[in-house]
C-alpha cells in the first residue's frame, strides 16, 4: 500500500484476524474429549488467562474494527431512521442466532439459557453501533473508560447479600447475584448460579468493542503506512501495560470479564492486527493467509454451522457395538483414539472438525456466498 493511497473499507488483514479467530475458537470448542485438553486449549481456571483466553475479546474488537471502517456517521431523520433500523436488525438476528444454537435440538423454553456468545455479540454491538452513529471518536473513548470504572465500582463496592462487597469469589460475587436475580434458570447450564456471558460483566465487555471501533477509526485516516503502525503498535503496548498494571488490584478473569481483563485483551488484539497489517497490506505477503480469509468472510456461517454439527453429533444416536451411541463418540472411538495419545486424539478430532469446516466455508466463498446480518 503507498503512502497516500486511500484506506479501504474492507481490510484483506482484518478479514485474517477474523478468519484465525474463528478457526481457533472452533478448535477449543470442539475436541474430542473434554477431559483431555492441551492447557493453552482450555480457558483459565478462574483468574489469569490462556491462548483460548484471547478468542472472545478478539471477535469483539474485530466487529469493532468491521463498524467503524464499514458504517459513517450522517444526519437527516429519514437516514437516522435507516440506521437504526439496520442496527436493530442486526442485533436482533445474532441475538436469535445464538437462541436457536442454545435451544437446539429440545427448545426447553423453561431452562433455555438466554445469554451465550452470539448474544454478547449482539448486545456489544447494538451499543458500539448506537454510539458509533451518536457520537465521535472522543465521546466514544470516554464512554469506553467510564464502563471500566463503573464495572470495577460495582464489582467492588456494592455488597452482596450473604457476601458482602468486593467478593471476586467463582458464584460469590455482584455479577453472579445479578446473573441469578435476573435471568434466574436460564444461566448456563454449566454453572447453574452465574454466567460467564451475563448481564453485569457486559459492560466491559462493550468497551472491547468500542476500543475496536477507536482503532477502526485510526484505520480510516489516510496517513502513511509507518504512521499506521505505530499507531497500532503503541496502543497494543500501553494496552497490555495498562491491563497488566491493573491486573494488581483487579485480576485478568475471562469468566468475569473484569476491566483489567477487558484492557489487557484490547492491546493484545491491537499486536496481531499491527502484525497482520503490517504482513499482509504492507509486505503484501497474502499466500498463506488465504485459509484464513476464507474463514473470515463468513465467520457467523461457520459459527453456526459448527453449532449445529456439534450438537447433531451428540444428540445423534446410531447402533453401534449392540448399543446405541452418538456419533461423535463412535467416531472418535474408532478413528482417533486408536491411533492416538488421548490428549493428540482429543486434538486430532477438532483438527479434523476444523478441516470439515473450512471445506464448507470454502464451498460458500467459492459461490461467493456469505451469511451477513
Amino acid at each position: 500500500m503507498s503512502p497516500q493511497e486511500p484506506r479501504p473499507q474492507r481490510l484483506l488483514s482484518l478479514d485474517v484476524f477474523r478468519g484465525a479467530t474463528i478457526a481457533a475458537m472452533m478448535i477449543v470448542n470442539n475436541p474430542g474429549d473434554w477431559g483431555h485438553i492441551y492447557t493453552q486449549l482450555d480457558h483459565a481456571e478462574w483468574n489469569g488467562w490462556t491462548l483460548t483466553d484471547l478468542i472472545f475479546p478478539f471477535f469483539l474488537f474485530i466487529t469493532g474494527v468491521s463498524l467503524a471502517l464499514s458504517k459513517s456517521r450522517a444526519g437527516g431523520a429519514q437516514t437516522r431512521r435507516a440506521a437504526y433500523l439496520m442496527i436493530m436488525k442486526r442485533a436482533g438476528l445474532l441475538f436469535l442466532f445464538g437462541l436457536l444454537l442454545n435451544g437446539f435440538p429440545s427448545y426447553d423454553m423453561a431452562s433455555i439459557r438466554i445469554m451465550g456468545v452470539l448474544q454478547r455479540i449482539a448486545v456489544c454491538y447494538l451499543f458500539a453501533a448506537v454510539l458509533h452513529f451518536e457520537m465521535g471518536w472522543i465521546g466514544q473513548a470516554g464512554i469506553a473508560v467510564s464502563l471500566l470504572f463503573i464495572y470495577w465500582a460495582l464489582m467492588m463496592l456494592v455488597p452482596v447479600p450473604g457476601v458482602g462487597a468486593g467478593s471476586l469469589e467463582k458464584g460469590r460475587n455482584f455479577a453472579a447475584y445479578v446473573d441469578l436475580l435476573v435471568l434466574r434458570q436460564h444461566v448456563w447450564a454449566n454453572t447453574k448460579t452465574w454466567d460467564p456471558e451475563g448481564v453485569v460483566s457486559t459492560l466491559p465487555a462493550i468497551s472491547t468493542t468500542l476500543f475496536g471501533v477507536l482503532t477502526g477509526h485510526w484505520l480510516r485516516k489516510e496517513r502513511p503506512w509507518k504512521k499506521t503502525l505505530q499507531g497500532l503498535l503503541a496502543g497494543g503496548l500501553a494496552g497490555v501495560i495498562l491491563g497488566s498494571l491493573w491486573n494488581l488490584v483487579l485480576p485478568i478473569n475471562k469468566s468475569l470479564w473484569t476491566s483489567s481483563y477487558s484492557v489487557f485483551m484490547a492491546g493484545l488484539a491491537l499486536l496481531v492486527l499491527f502484525a497482520c497489517y503490517y504482513l499482509i497490506e504492507v509486505r503484501g505477503y497474502k499466500n498463506w493467509a488465504y485459509p484464513f480469509g476464507v474463514f473470515g468472510r463468513n465467520a457467523i456461517l461457520v459459527f453456526m454451522v459448527a453449532g449445529l454439527l456439534a450438537r447433531i453429533a451428540i444428540f445423534w444416536k446410531i447402533p453401534f457395538n449392540g448399543k446405541s451411541r452418538a456419533i461423535k463418540s463412535v467416531i472418535y472411538q474408532t478413528i482417533f483414539v486408536p491411533y492416538f495419545s488421548p490428549i493428540n486424539a482429543s486434538l486430532a478430532y477438532a483438527l479434523s472438525f476444523l478441516l470439515l469446516l473450512y471445506l464448507v466455508a470454502w464451498a460458500f466463498h467459492k459461490k461467493r456466498i456469505y451469511l451477513k446480518v
